[in-house]
């Protein structure tokens, strides 16, 4: 079952033929997780979700406020007996004829959910291998700061990794700096600097990278700083992890010829654990 439009039906049913967030990629979306029948860090998800909205001029409706918001994804994870843990995604898409013009400005949306099997954040200290992917770059713009339905470089990045055996790839920008991993923000500890490219740098503006940005920062010794990150940065590391809402904290154990330690982000998925 998918909650289309507000109503809950099959999940069979077809919604390409006008569906410009499959025709051309004019769509946002939301990943969130559902931990005891509450959407957690709802507040920012729907705020993220508003402005991103607004940037790709999408019409936002009168009735599209974050209870409303809530609302619909609580309705399909009741609905599919998951609302004590699950994965959802919500796409909002532009909901009109046309072709790169669309005739109007309204917008249509599709929430899709699937169980977890955990409701904390698990730690895994497996072998955990990145590489630079370096066939495309991401470009230093607001559209590459949201969470949009073009996400080419994503998709073959990850076929990327897994024909070379690794378990992610990390992201650079026009001006070859580090952006983000594959599926998330990458975080870099030296010392006790915590440091992960800026917005500017046009990296995803996630909604974990600020949960834990706060959390580094009440961390006694400990803070966290944005500044751009270099690839030769990355060797010199004493830890490198990644971070989305749905898996929380990944441990990269391994770049190049580089060794991490995992003793710090394991720290701060304790506390992140606490934090919900």
């Amino acid at each position: 079952m998918i909650n289309f439009n507000g109503t809950i039906q099959d999940s069979s049913v077809t919604i390409i033929e006008k569906n410009r967030g499959f025709l051309f990629g004019d769509a946002v979306f939301e990943t969130l997780k559902v931990l005891d029948n509450k959407v957690l860090f709802a507040e920012d998800h729907y705020f993220r979700l508003m402005a991103s909205m607004r940037i790709c001029r999408m019409e936002i409706p009168m009735n599209f406020t974050l209870e409303y918001f809530e609302e619909q994804v609580l309705n399909l994870t009741d609905s599919l007996n998951c609302s004590n843990s699950a994965r959802v995604r919500m796409t909002i898409f532009r909901d009109s004829d046309g072709f790169y013009l669309p005739k109007t400005n309204n917008v249509g949306f599709v929430v899709v959910a699937h169980q977890l099997n955990s409701k904390k954040y698990s730690f895994s200290k497996d072998f955990y291998e990145v590489e630079l992917y370096k066939d495309f770059y991401v470009s230093k713009h607001l559209l590459s700061t949201l969470k949009t339905t073009n996400k080419m470089i994503n998709v073959t990045g990850s076929i990327f990794a897994k024909e070379n055996d690794y378990q992610n790839c990390i992201l650079l920008n026009d001006d070859k700096n580090v952006v983000e991993a594959l599926n998330g923000n990458i975080f870099m500890k030296m010392g006790n600097s915590i440091i992960t490219p800026p917005i500017s740098d046009g990296c995803l503006n996630g909604i974990m990278r600020k949960q834990l940005i706060a959390l580094i920062n009440k961390m006694e010794g400990f803070e966290c700083v944005e500044k751009s990150i270099s690839p030769f940065d990355l060797q010199k590391s004493d830890e490198l992890f990644i971070t989305n809402v749905i898996s929380g904290i990944q441990p990269i154990t391994k770049y190049r010829k580089k060794e991490f330690e995992i003793d710090f982000s394991l720290q701060l998925n304790e506390k992140l654990n606490e934090l919900i």
